[in-house]
């Protein structure tokens, strides 16, 4: 009972906060965020970053990351669709209450059920798939494409919120969901790299930087 209740604050919290998002926009606004809520901006950033994967790390190495990235993406796409058919939480853009109170919805209504963003998660997955990518090549860091990376999945998540296609926790659980996938399968292909064509031992991406920052000092 109380488990219901805190659920059922939870989500009237949720509806009153992505409404009071969703609520601030403008003609410019609007346009921004339907940008980056079309997919079609995907595939110049994802092949400007496979032109860098195969400079920085050669083809081989550069086509197991561009594998992981792929995997990550169907997994999260497909495992959204799974939770979303389960949880059947209504979009916002079907939900009476949100109608009513003037939600902004900037697309097509999209399908019924939203809970949780496959864009957030996605977009985060492969984020954190191909940044995890990148430190196999040991001669540069990648500090600024891992900044950018997180900020862009970002914007992709949250427009999500201001085209009135998703609640902010649809996109927040997507975002973290995502990340963790990408990690995983990122760390998958790491370990591949390293053991079957670095021929070296195995490491995660902390213990690699202690011993790098030990070796210098």
């Amino acid at each position: 009972m109380v488990c219901a209740s805190f659920i059922d604050s939870l989500l009237k919290a949720d509806q009153q906060f992505t409404l009071m998002l969703n609520g601030v926009n403008c003609s410019f606004s609007d346009q921004f965020w339907l940008l980056f809520s079309n997919k079609i901006i995907w595939g110049p950033a994802y092949l400007i970053c496979a032109l860098f994967l195969f400079k920085r790390l050669g083809w081989k190495k550069a086509l197991v990351v561009l594998a992981s990235a792929g995997i990550t993406f169907a997994l999260c796409d497909q495992f959204a669709n799974l939770i979303k058919n389960s949880a059947c939480r209504l979009r916002p853009s079907y939900n009476y209450w949100m109608i009513s109170n003037g939600v902004n919805v900037l697309e097509g209504r999209g399908g019924l059920f939203g809970f949780f963003s496959a864009h957030a998660a996605n977009a985060f997955a492969v984020a954190v798939c191909l940044t995890i990518g990148f430190r196999n090549d040991t001669t540069h860091t990648y500090n600024a494409f891992c900044t950018w990376s997180i900020v862009w999945a970002a914007l992709v998540g949250i427009s999500r919120v201001f085209v009135g296609k998703h609640f902010f926790l649809d996109v927040a659980v997507g975002s973290i969901t995502g990340a963790v996938i990408g990690y995983f399968i990122g760390m998958l292909a790491r370990f591949i790299i390293q053991k079957y064509m670095d021929k070296v031992e195995p490491t995660g991406l902390t213990l690699s930087y202690l011993k790098k920052s030990s070796i210098k000092a």
